[in-house]
Formats: structure tokens, sequence, C-alpha cells
């Protein structure tokens, strides 16, 4: 998921470069969603493997 978040990123970058400022908002948005939703799963997913095994 941060391979995609980058992605994005770069794909914003290029757009606003040649002035398609309209994909390079989106292409921001869709990176910056994907980020947020990247650090909410590793949270949860660090929370739920330092469980000690029943």
């Amino acid at each position: 998921m941060l391979g995609w978040t980058v992605t994005f990123f770069i794909i914003a970058i290029i757009a606003a470069i040649f002035g398609f400022g309209g994909i390079a908002a989106s292409a921001a948005g869709i990176a910056k969603i994907l980020f947020v939703a990247f650090l909410v799963l590793a949270v949860i997913s660090l929370a739920l493997g330092r469980r000690m095994p029943a």
C-alpha cells in the first residue's frame, strides 16, 4: 500500500509540473488517503501482533 502511495505522489508531482492542476490535486488526494490507510493498518498490525500467547 505504501508503494501505491508513492506512485500517486509521483503522478501528482509530474502532473503539477506539466500544469494539470486537477489531475495533480486528485492524485495527491488519493495519495493522502492511501497513506492514512497504511498508517492505520500498520498501527493495528503492531497492536495485534504484540499480544501474549494464550
